[in-house]
């Protein structure tokens, strides 16, 4: 083993100027640079990357407003959204890099658990700081029994870097800290042992900092248990976005608009895929179609959704792997084609490629979908929207009923159990006002109109009576019985029918006093709404939507109308089947009005052959003619009985 007197003059003086080189460079001030800046300026990337070397912002230029909002003083929170292999890792070194070369302080890493940060740790960390001269001064090798470091600790002047799991709470408590990041948020512990979510633990210890910062990072998972697209909500909810070469304007580019052509070259359960021709991508705006190299050469940047959020200093970007230089569309097509019979592979390629969130629906359909099979009803000869397209023959009304509002949607019914949505919207007032039901009123009393000008109305109104407001329902439904407005009640569970016979229940224990209320069985409606969606071409039991905006079938309306599912609970009783909310869907109000509106249909019970002829101006056919049986003499010639 060779010692500093065996070194010769070169090796002496190469050693001299690096020890003198980490010296001085820890007292060098700090240059005004942004996160970018710093990194375009001194991060070099080690061997064993992609691509090595100097590091480059214009090789992934969507990563650099993300970089620059870090050394913005109006912004506290940035969350990154991202697909796999869009470079969100190297987002975070950058930021670590930057601390501790720019602006020292505390900084606080959480990874989902502890395996994940000493890897990180070793992987990650360590190779920028021994490829990038400016920080290898900074901080020490941790094998290096001089230097106070630990895999997962170390330090540097100024401050520390401590990586932790997500599952550890004495060390999210453990000190203040200034800066804290957050790498794949959705994978954390529920709760730090019995302390609560680690990412709010880890917050509190930045409450003594007037210049905090955090950085929440993930990939997106299951929506509705998703935490980051919380995070994501709350703030800006910029999309990269790239420009059409025909229209002009700006679109995130999404699979949805994907357009290619799949071969399968290979039957059996290992199919092989391929591509008949480019992977072309369809503006949303204007439908013109482009390849991946043109659409590579447009210009792309950042459009906020929220821009309000940056009032409250949140600054949110989501991002999927269209965007990334070194994933091919052609790849994520193929991808896609391999796990699309597969749920838990289909959901890691929603995950990591896509970048959407995964929500698994079974067989039934999801909003876009249906956001998608949407009609135009038409205009009639005055140029007004049609109301009731042909094949409508009876509409009924369901109303559910809300402390401040009541719901409802007018739906129309043909032939074999084909319906029509015909309007949905809510009514802003307490159900106890007379006000609310008047304008409830001009909904039942409104004469929908056919595109030929004939006019149909409400047939029959089913108003939920649950709730704070039973006694007031009562006392409007009877007002209104004229109009075949009638209270009814949700009844859950296995076997109970759709409709029951009425039964007369008082208001407000006044002698005499009575309405008629019908018990509905909710679970059977359910079923039998969720097996219409699945329906998928016009005839019995298809279910059309309007897509006219004043109609009000819009997105919040078909995530209410697939709010629930039916799933297996393990009870004391045993085991049933249960409708339960599916996670990410607050609000179920429009499938209790699609629910009522059928309920009313089948209360109604009518004619429908009969409602057609006189909507068409038809007769009634000829009663049929009724033969008399007239008792003959008994004929021996018939075999042992009676000639009719």
């Amino acid at each position: 083993m060779k010692t500093k007197t065996d070194l010769t003059q070169a090796q002496r003086v190469r050693f001299l100027n690096r020890t003198l080189e980490r010296c001085v460079r820890q007292f060098l001030p700090p240059e005004d640079l942004t996160v970018n800046e710093w990194a375009d300026k001194y991060r070099r990337l080690p061997p064993t990357s992609a691509e090595s070397g100097q590091w480059r912002t214009s090789r992934t230029p969507y990563l650099e407003e993300p970089m620059r909002a870090f050394t913005d003083p109006a912004v506290s929170n940035i969350v990154m959204v991202a697909a796999s292999q869009i470079g969100k890792s190297e987002l975070e070194l950058n930021v670590i890099g930057y601390i501790i070369d720019q602006d020292p302080s505390n900084i606080l890493y959480i990874h989902p658990n502890l395996e994940d940060a000493k890897r990180f740790s070793r992987q990650r960390v360590a190779p920028m700081v021994d490829n990038t001269t400016r920080l290898r001064g900074k901080v020490r090798d941790a094998r290096s029994k001089r230097s106070g470091d630990t895999v997962l600790q170390k330090f540097f002047p100024g401050g520390s870097l401590t990586i932790v799991g997500s599952n550890s709470p004495s060390s999210l408590a453990s000190i203040p800290c200034r800066y804290i990041i957050g790498d794949e948020r959705d994978r954390f512990a529920p709760s730090a042992g019995k302390e609560g979510d680690p990412w709010e633990l880890a917050r509190k210890r930045q409450l003594t900092f007037y210049n905090r910062k955090a950085v929440e990072v993930s990939t997106p998972t299951i929506k509705g248990k998703s935490n980051i697209e919380d995070s994501f909500l709350r703030g800006t909810q910029e999309r990269w976005c790239t420009q059409c070469p025909d229209c002009g304007e700006f679109s995130d580019i999404r699979f949805d608009d994907i357009k290619f052509d799949p071969i399968c070259t290979k039957g059996g359960r290992k199919k092989q895929w391929s591509l008949n021709g480019p992977v072309l991508w369809a503006c949303p705006k204007c439908g013109a179609t482009h390849t991946e190299a043109e659409m590579r050469k447009q210009p792309s940047k950042w459009i906020a959704g929220n821009p309000e959020a940056l009032k409250d200093g949140v600054r949110s970007f989501w991002l999927n792997a269209f965007a990334s230089p070194w994933v091919e569309w052609s790849y994520i097509c193929i991808e896609f084609l391999k796990a699309k019979d597969d749920p838990g592979r289909l959901q890691v390629v929603y995950n990591t490629l896509l970048g959407e969130l995964w929500e698994d629906r079974g067989d039934l359909e999801d909003e876009d979908t249906l956001m998608a099979r949407r009609e135009d009803y038409g205009i009639d000869a005055e140029g007004r929207p049609v109301e009731v397209p042909e094949g409508v023959l009876v509409l009924t009304c369901g109303v559910d009923t809300q402390d401040n509002r009541l719901e409802y949607e007018v739906v129309g019914y043909g032939q074999y159990g084909e319906t029509w949505g015909i309007r949905k919207g809510y009514i802003m007032g307490k159900p106890d006002a007379d006000a609310t039901w008047q304008q409830l009123d001009d909904v039942i009393d409104h004469e929908y109109r056919y595109k030929d000008g004939k006019r149909l109305t409400v047939a029959f109104t089913a108003v939920d009576s649950g709730g704070h407001f039973t006694q007031d329902v009562y006392e409007q439904c009877r007002r209104r019985y004229h109009k075949r407005v009638f209270a009814i009640k949700g009844q859950g569970g296995e076997g109970v029918p759709l409709i029951r016979p009425p039964t007369s229940v008082p208001i407000r224990d006044r002698k005499g006093v009575t309405c008629w209320l019908y018990t509905i069985g909710v679970d059977a409606g359910k079923a039998a709404i969720m097996g219409a969606l699945k329906v998928q071409e016009p005839g019995p039991k298809y279910c059309h939507f309007n897509v006219a905006p004043e109609a009000g079938y819009d997105m919040n309306y078909f995530n209410g109308l697939l709010s629930e599912r039916m799933e297996l609970k393990h009870t004391s009783r045993g085991d049933a089947w249960r409708w339960v909310k599916i996670q990410g869907h607050n609000r179920n109000e429009a499938l209790d009005c699609r629910n009522y509106a059928n309920a009313g249909c089948r209360i109604l019970n009518p004619d429908f052959d009969a409602i057609e002829r006189r909507l068409k101006g038809l007769s009634a056919p000829a009663a049929p003619v009724q033969k008399t049986r007239q008792k003959t003499r008994r004929n021996s010639n018939v075999y042992g009985g009676d000639d009719w």
